[in-house]
């Protein structure tokens, strides 16, 4: 089931419950021009706090000659390279090269929240970018997430019934993680394929992995900690916050960073 969110009263009746879905562009409008991914590429990749996983069957003294060359390489030879990009700090670029987002992308869609009856604790955006080829960990996040296709085509892959195949409780202790997704039936599996511009709706701790089907994909999903509606979290967070009140060394290292990409 990958129906089309299009309406207000859909996204608040959906967003608490698995599976995952897509949402009308239309429903949320961000107008912004997000600088062209080769841009974006080359500014994000020479800040000290970028991710870089440099991916494939190269041989491993050729990954490791790449990852330490590929914050200055030329962007013609990096582009032929399988690799994951991730910045999970994107208030560092407000000043240059994402100096409106706050204002084009955060704000518009935080009113859109607060519209609809919504409080969270936490609303932060994250970038994606990756080549041809690549894919990302098989993993759950400690968050609800608005994935936001900006330029080539990506799928996000996921179950449809998840609870079929991960528990929640071990999805919060971060038992599922891995490079790939386990074996399993094409029918249980829910792909959505993502073209610029497409929207998706990610639940919280549902297992789940993207792959890249162009020469650069970029991407930013917008992680929420702590999303309420009406006074009221989805049951997957109500399940991760229980956890949290009996190991209370947990909460907010896993939560203000996913760091499994």
């Amino acid at each position: 089931m990958d129906d089309t969110v299009a309406t207000e009263r859909d996204f608040t009746s959906r967003w608490h419950t698995p599976p995952n879905f897509r949402i009308a562009a239309e429903l949320i409008p961000f107008k912004r021009a997000f600088p062209d991914a080769g841009h974006v590429l080359d500014v994000v990749r020479k800040d000290p706090e970028t991710r870089i996983a440099i991916l494939g069957g190269a041989d491993p003294a050729v990954r490791t000659a790449r990852s330490a060359a590929f914050r200055a390489a030329p962007l013609d030879e990096i582009a032929t390279w399988p690799f994951r990009l991730v910045h999970f700090n994107l208030s560092r670029f407000y000043d240059g090269l994402l100096c409106d987002f706050q204002d084009q992308i955060m704000i518009p869609w935080r009113t859109f929240l607060s519209s609809q009856g919504f409080t969270w604790q936490r609303c932060a955006p994250t970038l994606f970018l990756s080549t041809h080829g690549s894919s990302s960990t098989y993993h759950a996040d400690n968050s609800h997430g608005l994935v936001w296709q900006i330029e080539g085509t990506k799928t996000f892959h996921s179950y449809r019934e998840p609870d079929r195949v991960v528990s929640v409780d071990a999805a919060i202790r971060s038992e599922i993680t891995a490079e790939h997704p386990p074996p399993h039936e094409a029918t249980d599996r829910q792909s959505i394929r993502l073209r610029p511009g497409d929207l998706a709706w990610s639940h919280i701790l549902t297992p789940h992995w993207v792959s890249s089907e162009s020469d650069l994909a970029m991407s930013v999903t917008i992680s929420h900690g702590g999303l309420c509606h009406q006074g009221s979290y989805a049951l997957r967070e109500a399940a991760l916050r229980q956890r949290w009140d009996t190991h209370p060394d947990e909460p907010w290292l896993t939560d203000l960073r996913n760091t499994r990409y």
